[in-house]
């Protein structure tokens, strides 16, 4: 079983120094910026190893030294947006020695979790929920009479975010202390998009720009006198009077600062010093690079906003021999859409993640982006689907849990032919909790009539594809795992599948095993061993979830001793209850045992480590299915 790397990495001379955030306020002023730069060799060298959000972090490097110098944690709650960007703060928080260990198995999570450290005042690995909980701290503070503060910080990315306009709307009369941190680098995973992604942009870009960077400098400078409070005032007010008269975040009743240049450390803390003795919700606005100091992150900060291992010399990663399902996806979608002009394909702000991006680049009048933004998505494509447009939504399982109400409202009330294409359905290795595509059977399988389906291997997903393509009777699913499955060769024409009819792969009489997807191959594996103790054992790949092929799996059960499923999600509210519930209706009683995922959120590690640590292995299979054969 895997687990973390035992090797240590080679802190710098200041960095080594840092086992508390107190530790930061200690250090001269001019060792700020050696140690922002001891911090930014570490990840880039410590990275490399394990992969993990490179470009986001070397981003935030000052930032994370401002705060800690100028506010106390945990007293003083820090709420990052997705959290993804927080290993700069983990380092400042007592973690900077087990930072090798980010994303492996017993180590460091890759994103904030409070069981982790009292420091991670929120966890998170989705967009958008900063502003909402910090607020509901800065409220809870106010009703204990705490005088503490909340800082919440949140990428430009964030602000297309449906919560996060949400939470805007509600600041001002929530609470009179609240600073908001928008870091503003032009891209969450892939370039940013939308109105307010242009609109954050020509504040960056107006022709009097780089003129307002030094007046806030020059502001800040000013108001580290005495008489803070007064010329404060002028200053704000000449500032804002010039250039911002209408400030988004001005018409949310919120101070706004900036923009300030994100990498100016001297500058970062005497704003934070500032802002800390304001009776009133702030808005500070930086400018940062995403992938500062590291040049091949600044020049493709897409790839490096989170990958895997890497050559330092010149970020260079292992080519991947096999086509992902991702890859294949993006490819059979552009090409069945240039057959098909009816056939549109949408992302919430993930093209190269889902692979669209061959969608985008080859037939670009009929892709959507529609940022970070599922619930919206999800809405989008039901009124393209209205007009007789057949939408493909690629979101990840993950994330397309928050558009559950517009699948079952929306899509599934209206009948609309929306295709929802899933992808990290399963397990999601490294990122952990927040990240594993686990319960979207569970989330799908009770609503009315929508099919929802998984391919056993490569070829048949392409199969899938297509038949979701040709399917117009209501919404359709598609659940499909990170990376590769078997890297079986795809055919050159795909073939149309029957609805709810599942492949009946090999007979047997004594057990039938029922292989879900991914899950097959574990299922082949543990036919051998219960062959290999002279049992008949049947094989069956379901192919679809719903609607299930109940004359293949009552007639089994009929004729076999014992059923045992295989899922790479939840037991609960499976696809092994739905095989249950189904020979329970019909008066079947054959026993049925479940390989799947325990009641409980699943760490980050490499599946294989996962899977056998939780019973996931064919080996578990074989001995739940000879408990029903004691004489064997």
């Amino acid at each position: 079983m895997t687990s973390a790397s035992s090797k240590p990495p080679a802190l710098g001379p200041l960095l080594s120094t840092i086992h508390a955030p107190c530790d930061v306020k200690k250090l001269a002023d001019e060792d700020l910026p050696k140690l922002a730069a001891e911090i930014r060799h570490t990840l880039i060298d410590c990275l490399s190893k394990t992969g993990g959000h490179l470009g986001p972090n070397l981003g935030v490097v000052e930032l994370s030294v401002a705060m800690h110098r100028v506010f106390s944690t945990p007293e003083d709650k820090f709420v990052f947006d997705v959290s993804h960007q927080g290993y700069v703060h983990k380092m400042l928080t007592g973690r900077a020695d087990r930072i090798h260990t980010i994303r492996t198995y017993k180590g460091l999570n890759g994103f904030l979790l409070r069981s982790e450290s009292p420091h991670d005042s929120y966890g998170a690995g989705h967009a958008g929920t900063a502003l909402s909980a910090a607020l509901g701290m800065a409220a809870a503070r106010d009703l204990a009479g705490g005088d503490n503060h909340v800082i919440a910080v949140a990428g430009d990315a964030a602000f297309t975010c449906g919560p996060t306009l949400e939470a805007l709307n509600n600041i001002a009369e929530t609470t009179k202390r609240f600073i908001v941190v928008l870091n503003d680098n032009e891209w969450s995973i892939d370039k940013n998009v939308g109105a307010i992604a242009r609109y954050f942009n020509a504040l960056q870009t107006h022709s009097t720009y780089a003129a307002v960077r030094r007046q806030a400098a020059e502001f800040v400078e000013k108001i580290a006198g005495k008489a803070v409070r007064t010329l404060a005032h002028k200053v704000e007010e000449g500032a804002k009077n010039l250039l911002f008269q209408n400030v988004l975040f001005e018409k949310f009743g919120m101070r706004y600062f900036g923009p300030i240049d994100g990498h100016d450390l001297p500058l970062l803390v005497r704003t934070f010093e500032h802002l800390k003795t304001l009776h009133e919700p702030v808005v500070l606005h930086i400018i940062t690079e995403k992938g500062r100091g590291y040049q091949p992150a600044l020049d493709n900060p897409g790839k490096f906003h989170g990958l895997g291992t890497y050559k330092i010399e010149d970020g260079s990663t292992d080519a991947t021999a096999t086509p992902t399902c991702s890859d294949l996806f993006g490819r059979a979608v552009t090409d069945f859409a240039k057959k098909d002009s009816k056939i549109v394909a949408i992302t919430a702000a993930m093209p190269g993640g889902t692979k669209l991006e061959i969608f985008k680049q080859e037939l670009p009048d009929r892709y959507f982006d529609v940022g970070i933004a599922e619930e919206h998505a999800a809405l989008f494509a039901c009124g393209l689907a209205t007009e007789g447009f057949r939408p493909f939504l690629a979101i990840y399982s993950t994330f397309m849990q928050r558009a559950y109400d517009m699948i079952i409202h929306d899509m599934a009330l209206q009948g609309l032919p929306v295709r929802l294409c899933m992808d990290r359905g399963g397990l999601s290795g490294d990122d952990g909790p927040t990240h594993h595509g686990l319960f979207d059977i569970g989330y799908l399988r009770h609503i009315p009539g929508i099919i929802h389906m998984q391919p056993k291997d490569e070829d048949e997903f392409v199969d899938m594809l297509h038949t979701m393509a040709c399917y117009d009777a209501g919404p359709s699913a598609i659940r499909y795992p990170r990376g590769v499955i078997k890297g079986t060769p795809i055919k050159a024409k795909p073939v149309l599948l029957e609805i709810g009819k599942a492949e009946v792969v090999a007979d047997g009489t004594d057990v039938a095993l029922i292989g879900l997807g991914t899950m097959f191959e574990m299922a082949e594996r543990t036919k051998l061993q219960l062959e290999a103790k002279g049992l008949s054992v049947a094989l069956i790949n379901p192919r679809f979830i719903k609607p299930l092929d109940a004359s293949v799996i009552q007639a089994y059960a009929e004729k076999c001793k014992v059923i045992c499923t295989f899922e790479d999600h939840v037991l609960f509210n499976g696809f092994g209850a739905a095989v249950m519930e189904n020979l329970s209706t019909a008066g079947i009683h054959t026993p049925v045992e479940r390989i799947g995922w325990p009641d409980q959120f699943i760490e980050h590690g490499k599946p294989e480590t996962l899977r056998e640590l939780h019973g996931l292995t064919a080996e578990t299979a074989a001995g739940k299915v000879l408990r029903h054969f004691p004489l064997v």
